[in-house]
């Protein structure tokens, strides 16, 4: 009788030869109809960053982000405009910095979502900085001509941190969150799940014993009931979490073969069930802004393996940063990212033979 210990089951071995070949063999798609442009022209404020967006209907977006003097300072709202049938809106206020107990609060990080029943939702952070500020949110049932006064999210609930929640179930949000240490700046990623028919928050833990150092989770979906997560950490790449009962448990948080230069990422699955990436593909720098002068769109068959489909932004120097993607209903691909600081840039394609 052969010794087999420590061999590879005849099924597991056929099962990763399949993949390993179905990745090999994936066709990297063209892309088409590329364009870019500012949403707005002449600035409203001196700094801007963090935009998000959305699809409201046929050929009409809209985008948020959060701008003042610089970020973090006292001045700092959160803005939007809109786009209809190719045609930016001048930007206009929709949150004003909070002013309690005699001081003067920033906003920052604003996300919009549009779920299943047709809600808006913009969540934000609110505070003096990433370590001690706190989640709030409006809402508009009209595709935000209208918006209810701020809500504060509960004691320990953040809501969104930078990147859209995905609608596990009708009336259910996931919302990839995280925590920033204000003793340690130890960083921590957690899911929260909100639950619109009676306004209530639960938490769900994303295992992490090798204690990597991640923010920012954003969401794929992989049929079924898989989710994965792709995490910004200090590790000079991407981590990611699995899930295999649509978000209520997860596996131990691990790195994936994604560089990144300690930046925000956001990423979508198309309607073709791949999917895409938007990076900074950069070893970290000296400073928190170095790494951040090329932005990337990379493409995946698997969520595992990535590769660069094409760039966004190429310079030696500047930033750009931040993005946000969606997948329109016609199958555009927008995304919009922080240009430099100075402008919130969107750009648009669609994949040719994904």
């Amino acid at each position: 009788m052969s010794d087999n210990s420590g061999s590879v089951p005849p099924k597991l071995l056929l099962a990763v030869l399949f993949l390993t070949f179905g990745y090999l063999h994936a066709q990297l798609p063209t892309y088409t109809n590329f364009k870019q442009s500012d949403v707005f022209d002449e600035p409203v404020t001196p700094s801007c960053h963090a935009s998000t967006i959305v699809e409201l209907g046929p050929d009409h977006l809209l985008v948020a982000w959060f701008g003042g003097s610089r970020e973090g300072a006292k001045d700092v709202a959160i803005y939007a405009g809109e786009r209809v049938g190719g045609e930016w809106s001048r930007p206009r206020q929709l949150v004003a910095p909070l002013v309690r107990e005699g001081d003067t609060l920033p906003c920052w990080n604003p996300v919009l979502f549009r779920s299943a029943r047709g809600r808006l939702y913009l969540f934000y952070k609110v505070g003096k900085n990433p370590r001690e500020w706190f989640g709030a949110m409006l809402t508009s049932d009209d595709d935000g001509r209208h918006w209810s006064d701020p809500r504060y999210l509960p004691d320990g609930f953040l809501g969104p941190i930078r990147n859209k929640p995905i609608e596990i179930e009708a009336g259910t949000l996931l919302c990839g969150s995280s925590t920033e240490s204000p003793l340690t700046d130890e960083w921590r990623v957690h899911l929260e799940r909100y639950h619109e028919a009676d306004d209530r928050w639960e938490k769900v833990e994303v295992p992490n014993p090798r204690e990597f150092e991640i923010i920012q989770p954003t969401f794929l979906r992989h049929g079924g009931d898989t989710l994965q997560i792709l995490c910004r950490s200090k590790h000079d790449r991407l981590v990611s979490s699995w899930s295999y009962d649509r978000g209520r448990s997860w596996t131990e948080a691990d790195t994936v073969a994604v560089p990144n230069s300690n930046s925000g990422v956001d990423a979508v699955t198309l309607a073709s069930g791949h999917f895409l990436l938007v990076n900074n593909p950069l070893p970290r720098g000296e400073n928190w802004w170095n790494g951040r002068s090329v932005l990337d769109v990379e493409w995946s068959p698997d969520g595992v393996h990535w590769q660069p489909l094409l760039d966004l932004e190429r310079h030696a120097e500047g930033e750009y940063s931040y993005p946000a993607i969606i997948q329109a209903a016609d199958g555009t691909v927008h995304v919009v990212y922080t240009h430099d600081r100075r402008s919130i840039r969107h750009a648009s394609f669609r994949l040719g033979s994904d």
